[in-house]
């Protein structure tokens, strides 16, 4: 079947499924799943832990390879179907299109948190020298954590590392974002903050994003809200 795409999404999961284990001790961590993801649109995934969150996340990005189904992006002006990619060219379409917010930080220890930034524009090639630098520290600036553009990891809170992370996912206008938890160690001030950052990289710069988390404070923030319970989702109203 031909790669389409309908309804003007920009990513779309089809009939996933994800397994884990074997025998008796098989789990179905995604049943026939599927979803779409629109340009503009801040979407927030919920459920108990456990419940197969991450997996979807993992899947919908390229990480992990789905048992079934298969999953569908635009990409300059195309549409792929992303575990049909070899492994070097889903590699490159994460690159150059997605960013991950994950939970662990997955900092660099030697690098400074501008740093942390500024590797991302120019692995990229979206920026050298002094525009790399003027963009990491807007960014930075926009999270509250200018004053902190010097310190490496080791020298910043659990909140700040994870501040960091978000402003790496964004940096480069990812026209994908996944966030594994982003407000997770950060106090409801600059969970606001970057809710409201999140946001506006999907209403202002029309990306697509997928935020999982259990905190229901985040739902006036988004646009879509998606429940995933033994391996089966449904979308919910927000109110």
């Amino acid at each position: 079947m031909p790669a389409t795409l309908t309804g003007h999404a920009t990513l779309r999961g089809e009939h996933l499924t994800r397994t884990y284990g074997d025998g008796d001790k098989r789990r179905a961590a995604l049943r026939d799943v599927s979803l779409d993801l629109r340009p503009g649109q801040l979407a927030l995934l919920m459920g108990p832990s456990g419940s197969g969150k991450s997996t979807l996340l993992a899947v919908l990005s390229g990480l992990l390879e789905p048992d079934t189904g298969r999953v569908l992006a635009e990409d300059e002006g195309e549409v792929k179907d992303v575990w049909a990619m070899t492994g070097k060219e889903r590699e490159d379409f994460r690159l150059r299109t997605t960013g991950f917010v994950f939970q662990g930080y997955n900092l660099f220890p030697a690098l400074t948190a501008r740093q942390q930034l500024e590797i991302v524009l120019k692995w990229g090639g979206y920026a050298g020298g002094g525009e790399a630098r003027r963009r990491a520290d807007e960014m930075l600036d926009r999270l509250g954590l200018a004053a902190n553009r010097h310190r490496k990891p080791a020298h910043l809170s659990g909140g700040e590392k994870q501040r960091v992370a978000i402003g790496r996912a964004l940096v480069k206008d990812p026209s994908f974002v996944f966030a594994d938890e982003p407000t997770s160690a950060l106090d409801w001030e600059n969970g606001q903050r970057v809710m409201e950052l999140l946001r506006d990289a999907a209403h202002e710069r029309r990306a697509s994003i997928l935020v999982v988390s259990h905190d229901h404070r985040l739902l006036p923030y988004v646009d879509v809200y998606y429940h995933l319970e033994d391996g089966h989702l449904e979308e919910r109203p927000r109110g």
